[in-house]
């Protein structure tokens, strides 16, 4: 059965920095592409990255790129995602997801895709 459990959530004050991990079961991290995903009640769900199974190549969305970082420990099954500079704006619950892929420009689940529990991320000062 596959799983995937978040931590590392909280607040955070701007600009500061947070690390969120995903340890998953039922699956080796370098079989699935893992991606995350934040979503602010009220409003549409955003991917904003992800990591390949074949090499570990990682992708961003444009709301984050150049600020957080995504990347994966295959000895644990755990993949992490470092947000520094963090704004207002990322305050999210933040899901952890296997597979994903890019389509258009847009991270999408699979349609069998696992989802964690969720974990809240809030940047207030």
């Amino acid at each position: 059965q596959v799983q995937l459990v978040e931590s590392g959530g909280g607040l955070v004050q701007p600009g500061g920095s947070l690390r969120l991990s995903c340890a998953a079961s039922g699956f080796t991290s370098d079989y699935y592409a893992i991606g995350w995903f934040r979503q602010v009640a009220g409003k549409e769900r955003e991917g904003v990255s992800s990591i390949s199974s074949s090499d570990g190549s990682t992708y961003y969305a444009d709301s984050v790129k150049g600020r957080f970082a995504i990347s994966r420990d295959i000895v644990k099954n755990t993949v992490y995602f470092q947000m520094n500079r963090l704004k207002p704006e990322d305050t999210a619950v933040y899901y952890c997801v296997a597979p994903v892929e890019w389509y258009g420009g847009h991270l999408r689940a699979a349609d069998f895709a696992s989802w964690g529990q969720g974990i809240q991320v809030t940047v207030s000062s």
